[in-house]
């Protein structure tokens, strides 16, 4: 009895829910931000500490771009700096006596993640890789990156190599503003100087893989012990770009699941998110009272559709506006004039405002100015009669 009572109950007044609920994911720690609109759309576990194996590379690629005067200088690959390179790590296959430029180490540190480019750029442009990493801790540091520290420049498991989700997130937003940065990460092969063409692991490592990876624009990959499988992606999802960030995923029966997680949360967010209209163009805002003019209101409109990119279940309640500006209006207020603006909020935060501009002559009105000055005019009027009638004993 109690059940259907209470089945009864949820009938009658069924309740109302706005989250929608992300796919469950392998990944320990997860972001997705929309670089668009400056905002994180999703995250677990972001602000854990983790490594992050190669996806150092990125502070490594965009800190050499921001400290190396001549990207297209020339420089030689010695037997010195491959011996610093660690057995274990991913190499780009540089050989000694190659004679390449600072872009093309660039190139093979981000596409095939080659540790023996990285160490190069390192060694070369700062005389060491303790050199190197001091400058990707004080760009770390502008960036207030409070989570994250580097010790090398690959990423190979370090007690004080680490970083967060959130903090690779806030790295590669900034790294993606540079031209140079962004044309690299969004690269898929190219060709160094010595006729080595090299590739992104992405595609190199899983091309005949069952992954559907053609909606990935740019992408990081990592792997070591401590880190896991980890990606950092970049798409673009309905005009907007995208970052997902996986740290700490598996390996299982040959499926690699941070490429599964990324193109999961992907297709989610290409089915559930689009640019929704909040208010459609020419929407009535307020009536502003016009005084002594030929109309009593003037009423504020949207001047366009005002959208925002929000989930198929977003609650319209959370979107306001509200006008701020002239309250009272008359016959010297000229067309064109600026009177106002509109803010339009979601979540009690500004997302979109808009200037109030008048866009018609507010002429005045002879007879709403003697309909509310009448007592005047007939002041007057007997003012003037008494005048007449004194002038005229006068004569």
């Amino acid at each position: 009895m109690k059940k259907i009572i209470i089945l009864i109950i949820i009938l009658l007044f069924p309740i109302s829910v706005y989250a929608l609920e992300y796919p469950k994911l392998d990944s320990k720690s997860v972001e997705v931000y929309d670089i668009t609109d400056k905002k994180v759309l999703y995250e677990k576990n972001s602000n854990e500490i983790s490594s992050i194996a190669s996806l150092t590379k990125i502070a490594t690629i965009i800190t050499a771009i921001e400290n190396i005067e001549n990207l297209d200088q020339n420089i030689i690959i010695t037997n010195d700096i491959l011996k610093t390179v660690n057995k274990e790590a991913s190499k780009a296959g540089l050989k000694a006596g190659d004679q390449l430029t600072y872009k093309d180490l660039l190139y093979a540190s981000m596409l095939p993640s080659g540790a023996d480019a990285t160490n190069a750029i390192a060694i070369l442009s700062s005389g060491s890789i303790g050199n190197f990493t001091n400058k990707m801790n004080n760009l770390a540091g502008k960036l207030g990156l409070a989570k994250t520290n580097f010790v090398n420049v690959t990423g190979l498991d370090e007690t004080n190599n680490y970083s967060t989700a959130d903090n690779v997130t806030k790295l590669l937003t900034y790294a993606l503003k540079n031209p140079i940065f962004k044309k690299i990460y969004n690269t898929k092969s190219y060709t160094l100087s010595n006729g080595l063409t090299i590739r992104s692991t992405l595609t190199s490592n899983y091309y005949n893989s069952n992954y559907d990876i053609t909606k990935i624009v740019g992408s990081k990959t990592g792997y070591t012990k401590n880190a896991g499988y980890c990606l950092s992606s970049l798409s673009n999802i309905n005009n907007h770009e995208i970052l997902i960030i996986s740290l700490k995923a598996k390996k299982e029966d040959n499926n690699f699941y941070h490429i599964i997680d990324t193109v999961t949360l992907i297709n989610y967010i290409e089915k559930n998110y689009k640019e929704r209209i909040l208010i459609k163009k020419n929407t009535h805002i307020k009536n502003i009272k016009v005084n002594l003019s030929n109309i009593d209101n003037y009423e504020v409109k949207s001047s366009s559709d005002v959208t925002k990119y929000l989930p198929s279940d977003f609650n319209k309640n959370s979107f306001k506006y509200k006008y701020e500006g002239l309250e009272k209006l008359n016959f010297r207020n000229k067309k064109g004039e600026k009177i106002g603006k509109i803010n339009y909020y979601y979540d009690n935060k500004i997302f979109y405002k808009e200037d109030v501009v008048l866009n018609q002559d507010l002429k005045l009105s002879i007879i709403r100015v003697i309909k509310k000055y009448w007592y005047i005019f007939i002041f007057m009027i007997i003012i003037y009669t008494l005048y007449k009638k004194i002038r005229k004993k006068s004569k």
